[in-house]
């Protein structure tokens, strides 16, 4: 652990530079979840010195008995076991400890929303209320936690340095962000091919941010004039997604009623060079896209602007989509002439994107609590909850011999597993031949041919 009195910023920048370069440097990152952990393992995989702080004992407990608690993140498997053998890496809920100790404290703490949309700061103000009390001379801060342009400068800054004059941003502590870019299940792609943008409150903190990330991560690291710039580039990107799946959600609820196959439309679409193609579906969930939305839209409200309207009608439609579903779902059995109340429905696939095990914002909750509310039974088969319960139920283990309990199967996230299934095996198999896909992974006529009652987002 570094020495008080030879803290990072109490260096020349070529001090510092040799400090890293000879992993003389040790890092503190503060939450260790979905992107905080294999964070903390790129920098202790870089050589560094490297304690990750989260207050979920559960997970510290897990990681300190040599369980790599992301099976749905490959490559760091190899690294935890890498940097946990050479002791590079260790986890703790101590912060009054590790913090004091270190001379980079980084921040990847949650930024969800509340009940009413409005973006949850709680974990950060808590943090920075603890740091105004533990870092001591010389230490930099760096935030990875998304969060909306302004939050640094306005208000976590005066956090830190408090009302007790002990701490003064610029002259005994630094802040600067480098926000995370990374899809979950894909990190380890990303994080070595993604750029970074780096924002600072000063030259300095800024070239230090980039020497230090520079050591981490082989990407190119962009400057930004400062940290709200940063984090609006950050916004800008995802919010640009969550609108145009919205404005695809909107054409496929029109080609459904003009019996146009909306992924045809797309497939052609694309050989077009500048169109850059996205794909209707039953919502949008997850950390990132919804809630940078809002974000994005507490700042104009912040700013006493009542503007980005179409922000707003993107999270209207993105929104209304679980519902569509439900609708396809009631429509399906009324051609079928099936009753929906009693019936038993099969939820194929939970999480909020394919190929990870993650239900933040999942679509897939409203679609199975507006079933129950119609009387539906539920089972969910999702191989990334194998023995696992969620929205209290017990998930299946075995999809083919529960099939002929089943009435529908819904199709809500495109699984790799999910991607091959045989429709002649689902009509063999199920109780009553309604197959619902809210993800375009099955092909219509194929599935209409081997007698399946079929309905699909978009595909008219």
């Amino acid at each position: 652990m570094s020495e008080n009195n030879n803290k990072i910023l109490n260096l020349e920048i070529n001090e510092i530079i040799k400090k890293i370069n000879e992993d003389k440097i040790t890092v503190c990152v503060i939450g260790i979840g979905r992107i905080g952990l294999p964070t903390a393992l790129s920098f202790a995989k870089s050589g560094l010195m490297t304690v990750g702080v989260d207050i979920n004992s559960e997970l510290i407990d897990k990681i300190n008995s040599g369980i790599y608690p992301l099976k749905d993140e490959p490559e760091y498997d190899v690294i935890f076991e890498n940097v946990t053998k050479n002791k590079k890496f260790q986890a703790t809920n101590d912060i009054e400890r590790a913090v004091p100790a270190s001379d980079v404290i980084l921040l990847s703490l949650p930024t969800p929303m509340d009940e009413t949309n409005v973006p949850d700061y709680s974990a950060l103000r808590i943090v920075g209320k603890q740091l105004n009390k533990l870092l001591a001379d010389g230490t930099l801060v760096i935030v990875e936690s998304t969060i909306e342009p302004g939050f640094i400068e306005n208000e976590l800054i005066k956090i830190i340095e408090g009302d007790d004059n002990r701490l003064k941003v610029g002259v005994n502590f630094s802040i600067g962000v480098c926000p995370e870019t990374a899809n979950p299940g894909e990190i380890a792609i990303d994080f070595s091919k993604l750029p970074r943008l780096v924002g600072a409150i000063n030259e300095k903190t800024q070239r230090i941010i980039i020497e230090l990330y520079k050591h981490v991560f082989p990407v190119d690291l962009i400057p930004m004039p400062n940290c709200k710039t940063a984090n609006a580039v950050k916004l800008t990107t995802n919010v640009f997604r969550d609108i145009n799946i919205a404005f695809i959600n909107e054409l496929a609820l029109l080609f459904e009623k003009l019996g146009i196959d909306t992924m045809t439309v797309l497939e052609a679409a694309k050989t077009k060079y500048n169109f850059q193609v996205h794909y209707p579906g039953a919502g949008v969930g997850g950390p990132c896209l919804p809630v940078n939305s809002y974000q994005l839209l507490n700042s104009s409200t912040a700013a006493g602007l009542n503007e980005l309207s179409i922000v707003k009608a993107g999270r209207k439609i993105n929104e209304k989509m679980p519902f569509h579903v439900v609708d396809l779902i009631t429509q399906a059995f009324s051609d079928a002439n099936i009753g929906l109340k009693e019936s038993s429905i099969l939820i194929l696939g939970v999480s909020y994107k394919p190929n990870v095990k993650d239900l933040q914002l999942s679509p897939a909750k409203i679609v199975i609590d507006e079933l129950k509310k119609k009387g539906a039974k539920i089972k969910i088969y999702d191989p990334y909850f194998s023995n696992s319960t969620v929205y209290d139920i017990m998930v299946e283990n075995n999809f083919a011999e529960i099939l002929s309990d089943i009435d529908c199967l819904v199709l809500l996230t495109a699984h790799n597993e999910f991607l091959n299934i045989d429709p002649g095996f689902l009509k063999s198999r199920m109780k009553n031949p309604l197959l619902i896909d809210s993800r375009g992974v099955f092909e219509p006529k194929e599935v209409e041919k081997v007698g399946l009652i079929f309905k699909g987002v978009g595909r008219g």
